[in-house]
């Protein structure tokens, strides 16, 4: 009885794991990057759009995003496709795309690591020591 307990619980889960879903930014056309608000979060289509997809186009009145969901196929074609269009200059557009959620929204800005929390891992090993020291007896 408990193997077919376990054996239906590990079904369920491995089956629950198959189904991938994304959420990303969503717009048309949208200045100044103003499209990564809650409000222009969607849920990509399980299984099939496995990316966000970002556009960025030089337009003589300014820089225009187009954000949405994809699938990998369709959007690393795009972005290769037009790789040779992405210079930065007026009629320029790059396509990239990524695959955590929400990634085609600004980018964040890594924090800084402190003096505290980059030695703690030594700070960790001298303690262990010390305190291995104190265990083992000396002879």
């Amino acid at each position: 009885m408990c193997l077919l307990v376990f054996a239906t619980l590990f079904g369920v889960l491995l089956d629950a794991g198959d189904a991938l879903q994304i959420q990303c930014y969503q717009c048309e056309e949208m200045k100044h990057n103003d499209c990564s608000t809650p409000e222009y979060i969607v849920n990509c289509t399980v299984n099939v759009q496995d990316m966000c997809q970002k556009e960025v186009l030089v337009k003589p009145d300014g820089i225009h995003y187009r954000k949405s969901c994809a699938s990998s196929g369709a959007c690393l074609i795009a972005s290769s496709g037009y790789q040779q269009f992405c210079t930065g200059r007026l009629n320029s557009v790059c396509i990239s795309c990524c695959n955590t959620p929400l990634c085609n929204g600004p980018k964040r800005k890594r924090p800084v690591p402190s003096a505290a929390t980059s030695n703690r891992p030594l700070l960790l090993l001298l303690l262990l020591v010390s305190l291995a020291l104190k265990l083992l007896p000396l002879t």
